[in-house]
């Protein structure tokens, strides 16, 4: 196996979710985004912090099951 081949593997294990034990109690991350941008809001309304001027909308989309879109 040389470097490339190597490096498409981690990537391709690393996109599954192979490389680290996952736990299922963990969750989403548009759950977790959606927590992040609730804090962002209240610390700005607090003036503890200011908006970016530059801020990204970032939409988090259903979750995509990657193991069935690859067997199709």
């Amino acid at each position: 196996m040389n470097t490339k081949q190597l490096r498409q593997k981690i990537l391709d294990l690393a996109i599954r979710g192979k490389l680290v034990p996952q736990d299922p109690n963990d969750e989403p991350a548009s759950v977790l985004v959606e927590k992040i941008r609730a804090e962002k809001e209240r610390l700005i309304k607090e003036k503890k912090i200011k908006r970016d001027k530059n801020e990204s909308f970032f939409v988090p989309r259903p979750h995509f099951d990657f193991e069935k879109a690859t067997k199709m």
